[in-house]
């Protein structure tokens, strides 16, 4: 009943979610694996607005080229269409402009580590937005930690993220916890689907590692038994044999973390063991070609979790935003807009940046890093935040700001829509 509840209160906040990446934003997709590295550094929006101090650098980290570009592009549009409007409104610190500096990890952790490095010797960046990729932001957390600039990140979910062992802690995030989203899926896979029997099917890298905490410790707290742990590879085309040792040891229900690509390869090695059983995923599977890799028909099948869409009634938030995003981009409704979570979370966590500069009055990292225990009360894309952070807690949203969804064609609509 309590999930019920959390789920109700998710889609009343958006009375008809109806969104995701459109068979537009697959022709994007298309485009942007084959576009240009990122520029070195850039100034975010149309110019400094009513700004006219120095520059305010912040960073961003994430696939800007590769398979993951979508990504990477979605989170630049929502940290752009945010700084347009916070540099149209005075900027940060009095009168001082936000500048973007952009770095391409190409989901590299690597690449990652050494552009995190440049951006806060170098360029002296006041903060570091991260991307898609958990690998690569949990392979820079000592960096962030050793120089002491604040990382907040937007889509990148692994538990360890945030809940890491630093002290103090200067990771933050507006985006989904793998912890918090395991508890969600395995609820709804005990409550709405009647299982008593899981089996997991995990990416094989950090990602998955962090996802498999999560589901053995929510499991038994939902009476779940876990049946079987089967990993796979980004380029395993053929899973049946995991999948053949999960259906023998009784599992009632499929819990998926992969992204688009491979977990469309499960999808389809499902289907040839034509076994019908409920397959429940982490939401990596929207950040890509998931139908047309694996059928549409089959696509309809996987339940998987967001945390915001821009189709049907808008928040008067979701209104400016849309509008924003339509006039920056030359786009012509939301079913154009790319990978949707990465642009909504990287808009309120942009914004959030804002408060947290105003209220340090300072760049230094340690005095930044206090000041987003101390934020005022902002109304955001997603959701009114709050105290977003506190000591003990540095996830601004929570399992009432997740929902449900499915794959419908080429557009992700509610579970109950």
């Amino acid at each position: 009943m309590v999930f019920k509840h959390a789920q109700s209160r998710g889609l009343r906040r958006r009375t008809f979610l109806r969104g995701g990446v459109g068979f537009a934003s697959a022709i994007a997709l298309a485009k942007l694996t084959g576009c240009q590295p990122a520029a070195t550094g850039e100034t975010a929006g149309d110019g400094t607005g009513n700004a006219s101090g120095e520059p305010v650098k912040l960073g961003l980290i994430a696939a800007i080229t590769g398979a993951s570009a979508l990504s990477g592009e979605s989170i630049k549009r929502g940290l752009e269409v945010a700084i347009d409007e916070i540099n149209a409104n005075g900027g940060v610190m009095g009168d001082r402009p936000i500048e973007l500096v952009i770095r391409d990890d190409e989901s590299t952790p690597a690449k990652g580590v050494a552009a995190a490095r440049e951006l806060i010797e170098r360029e002296q960046v006041a903060a570091i937005f991260g991307g898609l990729d958990s690998p690569v932001s949990l392979a820079m957390l000592p960096v962030i930690h050793e120089l002491e600039t604040p990382y907040m990140g937007v889509w990148a979910a692994a538990t360890g993220i945030t809940r890491n062992d630093f002290e103090p802690n200067y990771a933050f995030r507006v985006s989904a916890n793998d912890n918090i989203v395991d508890s969600f899926l395995t609820r709804y896979a005990q409550q709405e689907k009647g299982a008593s029997k899981v089996g997991l099917v995990l990416i094989n890298n950090p990602w998955g590692e962090s996802n498999q905490k999560g589901f053995e410790e929510w499991a038994p707290k939902y009476g779940l038994e876990i049946v079987g742990i089967e990993k796979f590879n980004d380029g395993d085309t053929d899973i049946s044999s995991q999948l053949s040792r999960l259906q023998s040891g009784g599992a009632e229900a499929l819990l998926l973390v992969a992204n688009a690509a491979p977990g469309a390869q499960m999808m389809k090695s499902l289907d040839r063991l034509s076994w019908d059983v409920p397959v429940i995923s982490h939401w990596g599977i929207s950040g890509g070609r998931f139908p047309e890799l694996a059928g549409e028909e089959t696509a309809k099948k996987v339940t998987f979790v967001q945390t915001y869409s821009f189709f049907g009634e808008q928040s008067p938030v979701g209104e400016k935003v849309l509008a924003a995003l339509q006039e920056k981009y030359g786009l012509s409704g939301p079913e154009e807009i790319l990978a949707p979570v990465g642009t909504a979370n990287a808009y309120d966590a942009m914004n959030l940046m804002a408060l947290a500069l105003d209220t340090a009055e300072s760049l230094e990292g340690p005095t930044l890093r206090e000041a987003f225990y101390n934020l005022p009360t902002y109304e955001g894309l997603i959701k009114t935040y709050e105290q977003p952070f506190t000591p003990d807690n540095h996830d601004a949203l929570d399992e009432d700001d997740y929902i449900l969804v499915q794959w419908d064609g080429d557009q992700i609509v509610p579970l109950d829509a």
